[in-house]
């Protein structure tokens, strides 16, 4: 069944350069102090594969992605992140305003029919790959998301309707709110379209007022998207992604101390105790932890403004004393004690809490309980869960985190806007599962472990090797079958 005439009416694709989630624009805050040289690819894939695009959807996409490059940061948008966003700084703002994104120079974009028949109904697999500075590129992988979820549903699967999509999202954030769950918004990159998340979030908001008005403890804390937090007049929420951490390793070419590395440049850049949700999965949680312990050094500097007048600029600037690309970062001596203070903060001490996004999120509250007990914090911390959620787990995860002295927060994602039947016999309609993660930086492959082996992502000689250097341990995980990650059709009736 066709989308209704109101829906093709309504704009299509992304016009905003802040239709983004927010810890892509901070992380292009942190690359553009400490990396603003380093070039980087990243590669798509399809994890739903049987799910093909179209030649026709193939060609709308690509239409959209061109169209990307008349995007720019808005007077009102800019306004509104210097208010808001008060740890972005003004040399970033600067770069921010006069930044455009290039997909002609940046992105290669190639449809591979099973059967090429000439036709727009011909199915066939996508490949995009990005390559460029990273500084340029960062901001492209949610909206090539959206835009590749949203050409598959425009033209392939349209047997769907936006019908009673604001109801669902007000009860589940009722749900939620009356058993005391912090909900976040978290599905700007899988969403069905643009208007399939705005409404997600009409119902949220209404489930929210409802929630006030009742007392509950439970509360909407905001989205991961920038543009519909100003939008709705709620928060943005984010911090970083594994992007981070990968391409620190990269460049640095040292996987034991690429976490800390990566720990030490954030805090450098944003200061202590700000942006503190800290993810711990991309090489595994283990590893991370090791890092997180650590006390924190004066950290290599990296004086700010530079590359600050146009995206690029780096590339042609001197820059010099900037991190380069071919050496590890040092860091200086660690903060002085005077005779009868307290020690240095370690990372763990200064963050806030962590974001669960791989493997078992109940012995992953086992595992940061005993963590912070060894290292003696003793003050309450927050616990992120971000992984595959819905009503039922996070209502089960929040109990157990409470149980075990944590706050917990979920960030809710695909649950939330792309959850749609199909119109024409009310069965499940399944939601791409794609990603479009870092493949190299400076030359050099990136990866993730994760804690989970289904979403180990890069060079599997890469992956190995590096396993083996952390001594990485695979743990198995009912739940962590990325290609069953969301019911079908089929299997939801």
């Amino acid at each position: 069944m066709a989308i209704t005439t109101t829906a093709r009416d309504l704009p299509e694709g992304v016009f905003s350069l802040l239709d983004t989630d927010l810890y892509k624009i901070t992380m292009q805050s942190a690359v553009l102090k400490h990396f603003p040289r380093v070039e980087v690819t990243y590669s798509f894939t399809n994890r739903t594969p049987h799910m093909r695009l179209s030649r026709e959807a193939f060609e709308w996409l690509r239409a959209q992605i061109q169209k990307l490059h008349n995007i720019t940061l808005s007077e009102d948008e800019l306004q509104y992140l210097r208010q808001t966003c008060t740890f972005l700084s003004a040399p970033y703002l600067h770069f921010l305003q006069n930044f455009r994104l290039r997909p002609s120079e940046h992105i290669t974009t190639t449809f591979t029919p099973e059967k090429d028949n000439g036709s727009d109904g011909d199915l066939g697999q996508v490949d995009i790959e990005v390559r460029g500075l990273w500084v340029d590129t960062i901001l492209y992988e949610i909206p090539l998301l959206a835009l590749t979820s949203e050409a598959y549903f425009k033209f392939c699967d349209k047997d769907w309707t936006y019908d009673g999509q604001v109801d669902s999202a007000r009860r589940k954030g009722l749900r939620l709110l009356e058993t005391g769950c912090l909900v976040s918004e978290f599905g700007t990159r899988r969403r069905r379209d643009y208007h399939a998340q705005e409404l997600v979030l009409k119902g949220l908001q209404e489930a929210s007022t409802e929630g006030r008005n009742r007392a509950w403890t439970g509360k909407i804390t905001g989205t991961s998207n920038v543009h519909f937090a100003m939008k709705f007049g709620i928060p943005p929420i984010g911090t970083v992604a594994h992007e981070w951490f990968m391409g620190v390793a990269a460049v640095t070419d040292s996987y034991k101390s690429a976490t800390e590395a990566a720990l030490s440049c954030w805090v450098a850049t944003f200061g202590k105790g700000v942006l503190g949700i800290a993810l711990t999965d991309t090489f595994g949680t283990p590893t991370f932890l090791e890092a997180f312990s650590k006390r924190i050094p004066r950290f290599a500097r990296t004086d700010t403004g530079a590359a600050t007048v146009l995206p690029s600029a780096a590339a042609h600037d001197a820059s010099d004393h900037l991190t380069t690309t071919s050496t590890p970062l040092q860091h200086t001596e660690y903060d002085r004690v005077e005779d009868g203070a307290s020690e240095p903060s370690s990372y763990a001490d200064i963050f806030t809490g962590t974001r669960q996004d791989s493997g078992d999120p109940l012995e992953f509250i086992k595992v940061m309980r005993r963590f912070y007990d060894d290292v003696g914090i003793k003050q309450k911390k927050t616990i992120v869960f971000s992984d595959s959620l819905n009503v039922e787990r996070c209502i089960e995860y929040r109990q157990a985190a409470e149980a075990a002295g944590f706050q917990p927060s979920f960030g809710v994602g695909t649950f939330f806007t792309n959850d749609f039947n199909r119109a024409s016999d009310g069965l499940k309609s399944a939601p791409l599962n794609i990603v479009i993660k870092l493949s190299s930086a400076d030359g050099k492959p990136a990866i993730k472990i994760s804690d989970n082996l289904g979403k180990n992502t890069g060079d599997s000689s890469v992956v190995a090797d590096v396993k083996r250097e952390l001594g990485y341990h695979e743990k198995a995980w009912s739940d962590g079958d990325e290609s069953a990650r969301w019911k079908t059709a089929s299997a939801a009736a």
